[in-house]
């Protein structure tokens, strides 16, 4: 079984203290859906709000077109990880992974071959007579995630579940993670800080700010169509340029900025929100879409000087300084066999196209 979960009108305030405003979210039955947002923007208070830990103040909560309201989290269709896992030590891993199944009033031999079935499904095979503390942290994310399918939960709440494996592990454990929701076609909500994780699992994303929903999207319009400075800033890397509309012409807008008139697209947002000429205005261009002019003609034609150009290998990350510019531009090349190499202070042009950057009214930023 699987279901959707709506969020009607939500708000969950703590006295004066507002942790989440007006939220309206519809997360379709057997989607993973992501909350991303930076510590304290109120992405797992409304995870709780779900899973009946809390009551929202206003609003309605529905799973499966129910409303939630005075149903507690034992009586609720869903399962929550927690970012520590909470397995338990003194438990085989089978034991674990049926625990709740045992709660229930299931035999032995029921409970047992339910695990075995699971260990199967996160490819964890025969490990069922192991002690926890034997597994890898990989594989303890795998139990926590069986663990809580023995339930049979139409929606599986995540909080930050791979926030304490190393970097490698993570990146493969999210790969999996997909994997096993694509498999059992459950309704996953997940709670990350991360955007790697975000893109890469999700259907779809919210991304939040101080208990607002700047934007719902899949990952590609959310990386590459931004709705708010804040999300412009906070997914993905981005330059940002500050300046005045002069000039609306068709789909773009044309920018009066610290380092020159730069043409840009306009952000698809309500007619209220887009910009006009003479309003202030942010333009973002993502790294990769800045490139050396060598002499071309362009619309977008920056003067810099080079500060620094690390290799990566498969990519060359170059930092640039512009006039007034307080702060360094970041540009990302391809390795494509050539030699990149410029001495520190070099004087450079940069070109982009105007529909690889995009114009936003001025609003809050993510913190770095």
């Amino acid at each position: 079984m699987s279901a959707g979960v709506d969020l009607e009108n939500v708000w969950i305030k703590f006295g004066e203290f507002i942790a989440a405003r007006d939220v309206n979210i519809n997360i379709k039955e057997g989607e993973f859906f992501s909350f991303l947002g930076p510590s304290g923007c109120g992405k797992t208070t409304l995870l709780r709000a779900v899973s009946g830990f809390l009551e929202p103040s206003e609003g309605m909560v529905k799973i499966g077109g129910e409303d939630m309201k005075g149903i507690g989290p034992n009586k609720r269709p869903t399962a929550l990880i927690f970012q520590n896992l909470a397995l338990f030590p003194l438990m085989t891993v089978w034991e674990n992974i049926a625990f709740a199944l045992e709660v229930k009033g299931v035999g032995k031999a029921e409970r047992r071959k339910r695990a075995d079935e699971l260990l199967n499904l996160i490819a964890l095979p025969g490990q069922g007579d192991k002690m926890v503390h034997e597994l890898s942290g990989g594989q303890k994310q795998r139990v926590a995630i069986a663990r809580a399918l023995a339930a049979e939960p139409d929606v599986l709440l995540l909080d930050e579940p791979l926030s304490a494996l190393d970097l490698k592990l993570r990146q493969h454990m999210r790969t999996e993670l997909r994997a096993i929701q694509q498999r059992v076609g459950i309704t996953f909500i997940y709670i990350t800080h991360d955007q790697g994780e975000a893109l890469t699992m999700s259907d779809h994303i919210a991304v939040m700010r101080e208990g607002v929903i700047e934007q719902v999207a899949d990952g590609t319009d959310m990386y590459d169509h931004p709705e708010t400075a804040f999300v412009a800033s906070f997914v993905g890397e981005n330059n940002l340029f500050k300046g005045e509309v002069s000039d609306i012409n068709g789909e773009q807008a044309v920018v009066d900025t610290n380092v020159g008139r730069v043409r840009a697209r306009l952000a698809s947002l309500p007619k209220e929100r887009q910009l006009e000429t003479g309003d202030s205005a942010f333009v973002f261009v993502r790294p990769e879409s800045l490139k050396f002019a060598n002499g071309a003609e362009a619309d977008n034609r920056i003067k810099a000087k080079i500060h620094q150009e690390e290799f990566e290998g498969q990519f060359w990350q170059v930092f640039l300084n512009v006039a007034d510019g307080a702060k360094k531009i970041k540009m990302s090349l391809v390795n494509d066999g050539s030699d990149l190499k410029h001495e520190v202070g070099a004087d450079v042009t940069l070109t982009f196209q105007p529909e690889l950057a995009v114009a936003l009214p001025e609003g809050p930023l993510a913190q770095e």
